[in-house]
């Protein structure tokens, strides 16, 4: 993992989820708050980067929530930023929503939170499976991940700079070691899912080599690896979108514009006119075609974009497996449970 993310292996925390990594993560940064400190979160994350943090408001800690743009779901960051000042002790931001597919920019949202003097934790769960993480870079404080996410097991991974592992102070057993990484991992350790964890970095490697046979470490074949995912994936969600686009009654939430789909992921979020999400998910289900409806826990955005009283959004969501046969099924599917004489060879494949 620490191959995966670019940093050093202690640095690495192994945890049940995601979610519960923040909590205890929130906890013990808790203890250094005081009543009026502000935290910074976003209407575009996921909740469990948000009810952690809004658990301290018990605290008498402030909570700030940055805006989204909504003809494009992507991050206002003129109000994120002028939500950050003295009094901010952390901000707290997704580096892709899981929802709509949006890539913050998250290097100037760390830079923004040290300016002020203020820890920046980022939530890379989804932006995972998709982009190449390099923590150094970005120069966060915290990242988290869930390596399900990136085709492993069902576990949470946090990374914290050395300097913070040391300084917070967890709740945790007395008999647990005050040597980090290990004072943040309580209990036993899942050491099976761990072992999983080494094999999906693993592979993730191997296509690197694949397609970069001159890789001279792990970290620079999980690097060509991801350059590749991402040139793959790109193709696929420009066949997507441009196949959703022909759809009559169809509203994409998220980036449109093919000039900007470096900002997003190959997640879509969509409504139809006359069609709620759940239906269509289960039409396209009986179809043996995957997608979702609902949150997705995302429900700050939901509710921002008052979807979440009727259904939320119908998401479909492409991975470096799929391929364009199934973007092409999937369109002609959707299609077909419309009503909708298709224009021409339409279709897409779901994780």
């Amino acid at each position: 993992m620490a191959d995966f993310l670019g940093c050093a292996a202690d640095e690495i925390v192994f945890g049940p989820n995601m979610t519960s990594l923040t909590y205890a993560m929130s906890r013990a940064i808790g203890r250094e708050l005081q009543a009026g400190d502000e935290i910074v979160l976003t209407h575009l994350d996921h909740d469990a980067n948000i009810s952690p943090w809004r658990a301290l408001q018990e605290r008498g800690v402030v909570i700030q929530m940055a805006d989204v743009h909504e003809e494009d779901c992507t991050l206002d960051m003129d109000d994120l930023a002028s939500r950050i000042s003295a009094k901010t002790k952390l901000v707290a931001v997704g580096y892709a929503s899981n929802a709509v597919g949006t890539i913050n920019d998250v290097r100037k949202i760390v830079r923004l939170a040290h300016d002020r003097g203020a820890l920046a934790y980022i939530d890379a769960v989804h932006y995972a499976p998709h982009g190449p993480i390099g923590v150094a870079e970005l120069d966060c404080d915290f990242l988290v991940c869930s390596t399900y996410k990136f085709f492993g097991p069902h576990m949470g991974v946090l990374y914290g700079k050395r300097e913070h592992l040391q300084r917070l102070q967890p709740y945790k057993v007395r008999a647990n070691t005050n040597a980090i990484p290990n004072r943040w991992e309580w209990g036993t350790l899942n050491h099976e899912c761990i072992a999983g964890i080494a094999a999906c970095v693993d592979y993730l490697a191997d296509l690197g080599k694949q397609v970069c046979p001159s890789a001279s470490s792990r970290r620079h074949a999980i690097l060509a690896a991801y350059e590749a995912i991402q040139s793959h994936e790109h193709e696929l969600l420009t066949k997507l979108i441009s196949g959703l686009l022909q759809i009559p009654g169809l509203r994409l939430y998220g980036i449109q514009d093919p000039e900007r789909f470096h900002r997003r992921c190959p997640t879509v979020a969509v409504r139809i006119k006359g069609h709620s999400p759940l239906q269509l998910a289960t039409r396209l289900g009986e179809s043996g075609i995957f997608t979702w409806d609902g949150n997705y826990y995302a429900l700050n955005l939901t509710e921002r974009l008052d979807v979440e009283k009727d259904g939320g959004f119908l998401r479909i969501g492409l991975a470096h497996y799929n391929t364009a046969e199934e973007v092409e099924r999937f369109l002609s599917e959707l299609n077909q449970i419309l009503g909708n004489r298709a224009s021409g060879p339409h279709s897409a494949g779901s994780k």
